[in-house]
């Protein structure tokens, strides 16, 4: 920035009205100031631009860094997470076992794959999706085997996915089982009675408000229960017989498919788990390949960028192109 002002010694030119003059001055220096703070907001936001697309790089090359080692790493046990309720997100847990199953498939070094469980179970539509497409996956790759090691707990749609391998291992005191379907609300028609409360329910079908815990259940919705639970629970069952076949020691325990958990040294009993172990002693013993490598994606911050790069991006240089000049 560059202007002059004349010192009060220094004479102006003739004619030269002096408030006018001081004016004219006044308005060439501010114009100079907006200008210098313009091109200051300006290269601001341009680095800033610049650092952000710097650290996204840095993000990308780890991640890129991160896949390149499971491609790149010798004769190794494959490891995925499967914790949580079942059917927190469909498409990321079902996702999630498809795509690191498949990663570790083709990463051709993968001796054996061990699916780390322990979840209390969830969703039954999500525990039979995985539970399929995880046969899927066995029957196009059965020279790697799948194992599912279950830690604390591997119950209801746990171990609904958990049929579905080659072997299940526990630790003894692990609970396991839980082979069973729930379902239930509440009931306050007599204390609404009691309040002098009334419901008014409007419906277009006589099922239709079925469930709802101010209304009285009818015989016929009763039944109806039982029998959605009823079909659920036998696609459970079938589906923990495909998976364990002979193994399973269901006529000598007819409760095995009543709902009830197991400790681990139970399961072992009746047939529920294979053998007594934890992801290192499968991996040393068993697998025979001690080196375990985990292809659970760790992506959530990946995700939480991607979700938002865009907007920030777009309202960064939005942000920058109004300040050019």
């Amino acid at each position: 920035m560059s202007y002059k002002i004349r010192s009060e010694n220094e004479s102006q030119p003739a004619g030269t009205d002096s408030p006018q003059w001081e004016r004219d001055t006044l308005r060439e220096v501010l114009l100079e100031v907006y200008k210098d703070r313009r091109r200051a907001r300006f290269w601001r936001n341009l680095w800033r631009v610049v650092g952000f697309l710097a650290f996204l790089a840095f993000l990308i090359g780890v991640n890129s860094g991160s896949k390149g080692s499971l491609q790149t790493a010798g004769a190794h046990t494959a490891v995925i997470e499967l914790s949580g309720t079942i059917g927190g997100g469909y498409d990321d847990q079902v996702k999630m076992l498809r795509d690191s199953m498949k990663a570790a498939y083709e990463s051709g070094n993968a001796k054996a794959i061990i699916i780390r469980a322990n979840s209390p179970g969830g969703s039954p539509v999500v525990s039979n999706t995985a539970f399929n497409e995880i046969r899927l996956l066995k029957a196009k790759y059965p020279k790697v085997p799948v194992y599912v090691v279950a830690e604390d707990m591997c119950a209801s749609g746990c171990y609904y996915i958990a049929a579905a391998a080659d072997k299940i291992y526990a630790d003894p005191s692990s609970i396991i089982g839980s082979i069973g379907v729930i379902g239930g609300s509440f009931d306050v028609t007599e204390l609404m009675e009691k309040v002098g409360v009334k419901r008014r329910l409007k419906t277009a079908g006589s099922n239709k408000g079925m469930g709802d815990p101010f209304t009285p259940e009818t015989p016929e919705q009763t039944r109806i229960w039982e029998t959605m639970l009823g079909d659920i629970h036998g696609e459970f069952i079938k589906a923990v017989k495909t998976g364990r076949g002979e193994r399973l020691k269901d006529k000598e325990n007819p409760d095995v498919f009543s709902g009830r958990i197991y400790t681990g040294l139970e399961a072992k009993e009746i047939g529920l788990i294979d053998d007594f172990g934890n992801i290192y002693s499968v991996s040393r013993d068993v697998v025979k390949a001690p080196e375990l490598v985990d292809y659970t994606p760790k992506d959530e911050l990946g995700r939480l960028l991607s979700r938002r790069l865009g907007a920030e991006i777009k309202s960064v240089l939005e942000s920058v192109a109004a300040r050019i000049w």
